[in-house]
């Protein structure tokens, strides 16, 4: 999932002893041979909502006494290429997921996963036992083999400022995917009753913040198609884009008339100045509604209004409503003691311990709905249980996963769109100038990669 990358690369190499897989005369508190034990380690991005595993080791350990597991733990910004520096020094950790910038997919072409399928069979693995929905295993499923399990689903929903709602004498929006009443449109309409147009940064209000996915992926949400259709049957390398198609021109346009024309909804001068670079303007109190990824209930008890949670409106198709964000624990290739790995995933699914996650990392959703009650409690009373169940449940059945983590060369791809879309945010040109530059230049690095992989 995409989030928040030498001064500790050194300290990396320098415990490599600690860090290489324990072999078979590792033991136990120095006990003798006859006690020996395997070490495990998982890596994991600096960061409270990762961190926390280290308190499930103990009670793991006491039920593995053979299996130790050490936490390698690296700075977000650090995360990828600490990730390939230990690979390259021989270090490789046993487990992770894709908690950088390079998603599942990315280490999947690399060639630096290992299939998972033969432990899962071994051990007579259900997805069902560990209430992992069968579309969140399928995502890291590749010509029918396993290469991840799922531990955290995030879904995107719609938060909402009470207290806006309330002074405008506007009706919340439904929490029920099910309401299909609760457009696009719809939301659109509501944002303009609750939007204040001002030149004064002071002033303005805005009714809306549309971040649904990477700007690559919002005209998905109203069926246009960005991506040729191969990219999901190729191991996420796409042919062909359709940046500069009348359907992705359209609706590009029509996001940004939301900044530009109707002034519904924050520019990105806004969201800098008063939000600051990379903030988020719905903790300012003026925004209206925010579509955005479920992480960001970690602030609401910062917020200083009442918030409530809600659906991502109906667009006028089921199949890309919601974009997931779900994080698997992989096994790297280079692992020398898999099955001792694979122990440590289950352990960290079951529904006790998924439960006890959601506490100590102040609010990780579990890919096991059996623990689900415990996160759609967690902000209660302040949003209601019932509301976060029908936006989680509601998410989960009609999400798309998130493109950074199926489609190769992502990052960079998403640097070209960005750059390019910004310009037309800003009301520095159009969708229609940008689009065929825009189309070009992914094309031209495609090919670039293209090249590069068969010269190899």
């Amino acid at each position: 999932m995409k989030r928040n990358k030498t001064a500790c690369l050194g300290a990396i190499l320098l415990t490599g002893a600690v860090l290489l897989p324990a072999c078979a005369s590792d033991t136990k508190d120095g006990g003798s041979k006859g006690d020996s034990t395997v070490t495990i380690t998982q890596f994991v991005p600096d960061v409270p909502d990762k961190t926390f595993v280290e308190k499930l080791v103990p009670e793991f350990e006491a039920k593995h006494p053979n299996i130790k597991v050490k936490i390698m733990k690296t700075p977000y910004e650090e995360f990828d290429s600490k990730l390939q520096a230990m690979i390259a020094a021989g270090t490789t950790p046993d487990v992770t997921s894709h908690w950088g910038e390079g998603g599942f997919i990315e280490y999947y072409d690399k060639g630096l996963l290992r299939d998972l399928t033969d432990l899962m069979k071994e051990d007579n693995f259900k997805a069902s036992d560990y209430g992992i929905p069968d579309n969140l295993m399928d995502i890291y499923k590749i010509d029918g083999k396993n290469y991840g399990i799922p531990v955290y689903s995030y879904v995107t929903m719609l938060l909402y400022n009470k207290d806006m709602f309330d002074k405008a004498g506007v009706p919340y929006p439904p929490s029920d995917y099910e309401d299909k009443s609760w457009t696009f449109d719809k939301m659109v309409e509501t944002a303009k009753k609750l939007s204040k147009p001002s030149d004064d940064f002071e002033k303005v209000e805005f009714g809306m913040d549309w971040v649904w996915g990477e700007k690559d992926m919002r005209p998905v949400y109203f069926g246009a198609k960005v991506y040729s259709d191969d990219t999901w049957t190729n191991g996420g390398h796409a042919t062909s884009f359709h940046f500069n198609s009348p359907e992705v021109v359209k609706i590009n346009q029509r996001l940004s008339d939301l900044i530009l024309k109707d002034k519904v909804m924050p520019s990105p001068e806004f969201t800098k100045a008063v939000a600051g670079q990379g903030g988020d303007p719905f903790a300012t109190g003026r925004v209206g509604m925010s579509v955005a990824g479920a992480w960001i209930l970690a602030s609401v008890k910062d917020y200083s209004f009442k918030v409530g949670v809600a659906a991502v409106p109906y667009s006028g198709s089921d199949k890309n409503r919601n974009v997931l964000y779900v994080d698997p624990l992989l096994i790297l290739k280079d692992s020398k003691h898999p099955k001792e790995a694979y122990e440590w995933i289950k352990f960290q699914l079951g529904k006790d311990i998924q439960e006890k996650s959601i506490e100590l990392s102040g609010g990780t959703p579990p890919a096991n709905q059996q623990a689900a009650e415990k996160y759609f409690s967690l902000y209660s009373p302040a949003i209601d249980a019932k509301d976060m169940k029908n936006v989680v449940e509601g998410g989960l059945k009609y999400g798309v996963e998130s493109y950074n983590h199926l489609i190769t060369h992502y990052s960079e791809i998403l640097n070209i769109v960005k750059n390019e879309l910004d310009l037309v945010d800003n009301g520095q040109k159009t969708v229609a100038e940008v689009s065929p530059q825009l189309e070009k230049k992914v094309n031209d690095l495609l090919k670039e990669k293209n090249a590069g992989k068969a010269g190899k």
